[in-house]
């Protein structure tokens, strides 16, 4: 964005400025959402083409052939697999929102910032963004558990968590109790937000991973293109995604200065500050 525009604003200019700067952007916001995910596509190829399906032959006479390959270590291998991928899925994830919000707070406020130096910024938080993640996570399973309603209740007002956490400096619990305090009354479009993002998703989905997935059925009784189009729907997948993630953490930074120009005037703070610094002075430390 060119100059400063900080009013407030419906949801529907929410999401018209959320792609206008996706769109004006594209490059930057891409290289962000790519470059920890592509990890993730070599980790998810690799483990496709190294724990081959196995495909049994049909059981005669009451017994079942040796399969084409020993199984022997194989429920290691796949453990293995499973937690290095959770792990570096959740750093890519972390990676992605954090560096995403960096570039959002900066573009938003009328400054340049490039790929590198928005994961150069983010480093220093992940574990404060690890640490909303644990915390969102778990009150949004105990929400679900009483109620599907106030688990996806919980995740709309920790939606701005965070934004919060990168533009304020503020630990993981001050982070939630933040966002909880911001989206006070504005929880709907918190989930009008991730209900876009849902749709989204699986309209990518279904133009880039689900052909490949029939793919595997049509050819199940040939393992090469099993193989074949497996790899082929992991990059689909992952194409999806990179696509996706950056909406709705766009939008999430968007709201997240929304509400603190509904909330705290934060436009005139803006105004009245320099912009070569962040501006955070006169933040109130709770919100009725």
């Amino acid at each position: 964005m060119n100059n400063l525009d900080l009013r407030p604003l419906s949801i529907g200019e929410i999401l018209d400025r959320t792609f206008t700067l996706y769109r004006n952007y594209f490059a930057l916001f891409i290289g962000i959402s790519a470059i920890p995910h592509i990890l993730v596509l070599a980790l998810n190829l690799a483990q496709t083409f190294t724990l081959k399906p196995v495909i049994f032959p049909t059981v005669v006479a009451g017994r079942t052939p040796q399969p084409p390959f020993p199984l022997a270590g194989m429920s290691t291998t796949y453990s293995g697999f499973a937690f290095l991928g959770m792990l570096v899925g959740t750093i890519a994830l972390l990676l992605t929102e954090g560096a995403t919000v960096i570039a959002v707070s900066e573009l938003y406020l009328g400054r340049s910032i490039t790929i590198g130096e928005s994961f150069r910024r983010v480093r220093g938080e992940l574990a404060t963004l690890f640490g909303i993640l644990v915390l969102k996570y778990l009150a949004i399973v105990a929400g679900l558990i009483m109620l599907v309603v106030p688990g996806v209740y919980v995740m709309c007002r920790f939606f701005v968590g965070v934004p919060s956490a990168i533009v304020e400096h503020l630990n993981a619990r001050l982070a939630l109790e933040r966002s909880w305090n911001l989206t006070r009354d504005h929880a709907g479009r918190a989930f009008l937000i991730i209900l876009l993002y849902f749709a989204l998703s699986m309209a990518a989905a279904a133009l880039f991973a689900i052909p490949f997935e029939i793919g595997i059925f049509v050819e199940k009784s040939n393992p090469a293109m099993v193989l074949v189009f497996m790899g082929l729907m992991q990059v689909g997948a992952a194409i999806a995604g990179i696509l996706v993630i950056p909406v709705v953490t766009i939008a999430g930074a968007i709201l997240y200065y929304d509400l603190r120009v509904r909330k705290e005037a934060f436009d005139l703070q803006v105004m009245m500050a320099p912009l070569a610094g962040p501006v955070t002075a006169g933040l109130p430390t709770a919100i009725t």
